[in-house]
């Protein structure tokens, strides 16, 4: 295990684990990164690719989870509720005994993907679930510029 991802007695990691369709989890693992903290070993992400099959896909996710400890706890990101990589990372961590202790969350989007990364540690998971949805969903408008229709005239 990293240096940085050292168990301390009795302390339970939490862990924030992406995955997507394409290059949208290791992306958005890339600006989570870039805005929280460059070294941040909590966070893990795998992609289904294109022509990549369930079990090459399943593999990877075994792969990557395998730093995980039966103590610890998943807060999993996935981009569709019920796609592919979504039930397939769920059947993995099923086969890992660890489904008790994960929490699955469709359509992953950077500010509620951040907001788990930052606050994970600070509340229980319940708690961060409730915060990041309801985060989420007031992230999402229209960005409106103004436009100042008297311009127009002048030309």
């Amino acid at each position: 295990m990293p240096a940085a991802m050292e168990r301390k007695e009795d302390k339970q990691l939490k862990y924030v684990v992406l995955v997507s369709h394409g290059e949208f989890a290791p992306g958005l693992h890339s600006a989570v990164t870039m805005l929280g903290g460059e070294d941040r070993e909590d966070v893990l992400s795998t992609s289904l690719k294109n022509g990549m099959g369930a079990d090459e896909f399943a593999d990877n996710v075994r792969e990557l989870l395998s730093v995980v400890g039966e103590d610890d706890e998943i807060i999993m990101f996935a981009d569709i509720v019920g796609g592919s990589p979504l039930a397939t990372a769920a059947n993995v961590i099923a086969e890992k005994g660890l489904l008790a202790k994960t929490t699955m969350i469709g359509g992953m989007n950077l500010p509620l993907v951040l907001t788990a990364v930052l606050g994970k540690d600070d509340v229980d998971t319940e708690e961060l679930k409730e915060e990041i949805i309801e985060g989420a969903k007031d992230q999402i408008k229209e960005f409106v510029v103004a436009v100042d229709d008297d311009d127009d005239e002048d030309l």
